[in-house]
């Protein structure tokens, strides 16, 4: 892709970077080469100040205004009238990137269980090259929420000036017990279906369906399960929410594979800024860019003190409260709310340069 005309229209384009070199990862281990689907939508200016970058949560996908409509796409807070609007599709995840059921160079077979562990520095890195292969020198919004928001804080560290300003939401500087516990229940329900284990694209999949029941449970408050989810009639089975998680279930079982499910939620286990670099009050501190952490009030699966805990030790921090009853979701659904946070944030950052 050509970024270097003066005033570039782009309509929404996905395309593939291939890296040829060998990743070196934080586990020790190589992955010789990689794939990443990234799409782009919008133009570029000839100061090339306004690209947006965005980062998905779990199980997303480089197609943002699939999944973040009400806050990307054409009048919309992120337009592409006036935004570069960039986003990839993660590595190891199952939408186009190099992931477990890509083939392994060495045997010539799909990775399976031997695609390498990935952490979301890791994943960082790999978002690095392609920024690297695009010629992009500047970052004016940097945003990601959940495991996209674990990541992005980990790029906005090595960044350094070149992102003016990272948004954080609903995530954390470093995974939880709790998070990481939430994460280990659902591999233990891969693990214990029966295909597990066996060396073809399906397996685990009926696994993957409770794994994702136990993951909406995090992803949602109690309030809300009550209002939506309760029964009007007495019953002694049947119920209405057990109907929404087993639906919930498939449905992500049609579109995903337990092994990018259990590669990525290892990954958000990793997360820790800190790790390596003397700890995450000094590393929080040395970041370059303006940083806004939004929490959600009733988010039970990322706590909002996390959120709270980044701009503690931010230089240039500020945190921002979503209310509402839809928990963790709340990031991906509260648009209107998203747009007030996001636009008295830029205001108060445009008046102080």
């Amino acid at each position: 892709m050509n970024l270097e005309s003066n005033y570039l229209i782009i309509e929404m384009a996905q395309e593939s970077y291939t890296h040829e070199g060998t990743l070196e990862l934080e586990s020790g281990e190589k992955l010789k080469g990689f794939e990443l689907t990234y799409t782009t939508q919008g133009h570029l200016t000839t100061a090339k100040d306004n690209v947006v970058w965005v980062i998905h949560a779990l199980t997303g996908d480089a197609n943002v205004q699939d999944w973040w409509g009400g806050l990307v796409g054409e009048d919309k807070f992120y337009d592409p009238s006036k935004h570069f609007i960039i986003c990839a599709n993660l590595l190891g995840s199952c939408y186009g990137s190099t992931n477990p059921l890509s083939t392994n160079p060495g045997s010539g077979n799909p990775y399976y269980y031997d695609f390498p562990s990935l952490t979301t520095r890791d994943l960082a890195k790999s978002l690095e090259a392609l920024r690297i292969h695009l010629g992009i020198t500047k970052i004016h919004t940097l945003i990601g929420g959940s495991l996209g928001g674990q990541v992005a804080l980990e790029w906005a560290y090595l960044l350094g000036e070149q992102v003016k300003n990272t948004i954080i939401l609903a995530s954390n500087a470093k995974a939880s017990p709790w998070i990481i516990g939430f994460n280990e229940s659902q591999r233990m329900a891969i693990e214990a279906d029966s295909t597990w284990g066996e060396l073809h694209s399906e397996a685990g999949q009926k696994g993957l369906e409770a794994a994702r029941a136990i993951a909406m449970i995090s992803y949602r408050h109690p309030q809300d399960f009550a209002m939506k989810q309760s029964d009007q009639e007495e019953k002694l089975d049947n119920f209405r929410i057990s109907s929404y998680l087993r639906y919930q279930g498939q449905k992500l079982a049609k579109r995903f594979n337990a092994y990018t499910y259990w590669v990525l939620s290892k990954a958000m286990d990793s997360h820790d800024i800190g790790r390596g670099r003397g700890g995450t009050e000094k590393v929080l501190s040395e970041i370059k860019s303006k940083i806004l952490a939004i929490g959600v009030d009733r988010d039970l699966l990322f706590l909002k003190e996390e959120s709270q805990f980044i701009v503690q030790f931010a230089k240039k921090g500020s945190y921002r409260e979503i209310q509402s009853t839809l928990g963790h979701d709340a990031f991906l659904i509260e648009y209107e709310q998203l747009q007030y946070i996001l636009s008295s944030f830029y205001l108060e950052s445009n008046s102080e340069n």
